[in-house]
């Protein structure tokens, strides 16, 4: 097939590329670089370099004619889009209205395939024991509420043109090429710092939860999804809680950091715990992840110090 991947060049959408390559797909890359800086550009892939927001999307996908468009290029910072929320909106919904009006205008619409958040766009889930995609989603960042809004144009453009659409809610994703610039990431930013004998930040007192998944479970939980008829949303993650605090032990003791944190008052926008129900993908996509956290934060961990690739 020939597939289209936004934000190609970045940290989930690299790992994606790679994969599609090696299934044999003709792929091509929109990506501006603003989070990735091109080291990781698949070489058998066609990179255009390109905003989602420009006209010349418009161009590229007509060119292209893409048979499935992967939507990565996001704005991902959760603490920027409280600081910023135009700015979060003008990438998260222009820029996906941009991408869908560039796939509505081809002769025959692709499989468009969005990647959401499960991590921010339910809120915070109080009592509740994890979050299902049938829970009624209470955003507490613009992030989390750019990225809903995204959801709602997907139904919409299927009853315009017949577009067929897939979503997935991923939860904190975690492994080898993720930057810790822009603030998102606290496996990357922790790591970063420990690596470099510097002082780590914890946000809050280190309790709040979050569910993390291994960026090639993810990887495989997109090209399954893909390859469904099923609408999603799909929330891909482990399913397991993880504290803050249990992620800062686990990268110290893999990484023989002696220094103990340093704690500073929660962020407004941070949800506080967040854990997903990924029973749906087990059941309709026979999705399961693979990799335990113990064994990806090694994995992270060897990347950075360059023991893998």
């Amino acid at each position: 097939m020939v597939v289209l991947v936004t934000g190609g060049a970045g940290f989930v959408g690299s790992h994606l590329v790679d994969a599609l390559v090696g299934a044999g797909h003709e792929t091509h890359i929109v990506d501006r670089h603003s989070a990735g800086d091109g080291r990781h550009v698949n070489s058998d892939a066609v990179l255009h370099l390109a905003d989602i927001g420009s006209a010349d999307l418009r161009r590229i996908v007509a060119e292209v004619a893409p048979d499935t468009i992967y939507h990565l290029a996001a704005q991902i910072s959760v603490p920027m889009s409280g600081e910023d929320p135009i700015t979060d909106a003008n990438t998260n919904i222009i820029g996906s209205l941009n991408l869908l009006e560039s796939a509505r205008r081809l002769r025959e619409p692709p499989k468009f395939v969005l990647i959401s958040t499960g991590g921010a766009i339910y809120g915070d889930i109080g009592g509740a024991s994890s979050a299902s995609e049938d829970m009624l989603c209470r955003p507490i960042s613009p992030y989390g509420a750019s990225k809903l809004a995204a959801e709602s144009y997907l139904p919409v453009y299927r009853n315009l043109c017949g577009l067929r659409y897939t979503i997935i809610r991923p939860g904190n994703v975690y492994g080898p090429r993720q930057t810790p610039r822009g603030g998102a990431g606290v496996v990357a930013i922790f790591a970063k710092a420990m690596l470099a004998n510097e002082p780590v930040t914890i946000f809050g007192d280190g309790s709040s939860v979050r569910d993390y998944v291994y960026v090639s479970d993810l990887v495989q939980g997109i090209l399954t999804a893909a390859d469904s008829e099923s609408t999603g949303p799909f929330n891909i993650s482990s399913g397991v809680p993880t504290t803050v605090s249990q992620v800062f032990d686990t990268l110290r003791q893999r990484i023989d950091y002696e220094m103990e944190p340093h704690y500073a008052n929660q962020r407004a926008a941070d949800v506080q715990g967040i854990v997903l129900d990924v029973s749906r993908a087990k059941r309709e996509l026979g999705w399961t992840p693979s990799t335990s956290f113990t064994d990806g934060i090694a994995m992270t961990v060897d990347a950075l110090t360059g023991k893998q690739p």
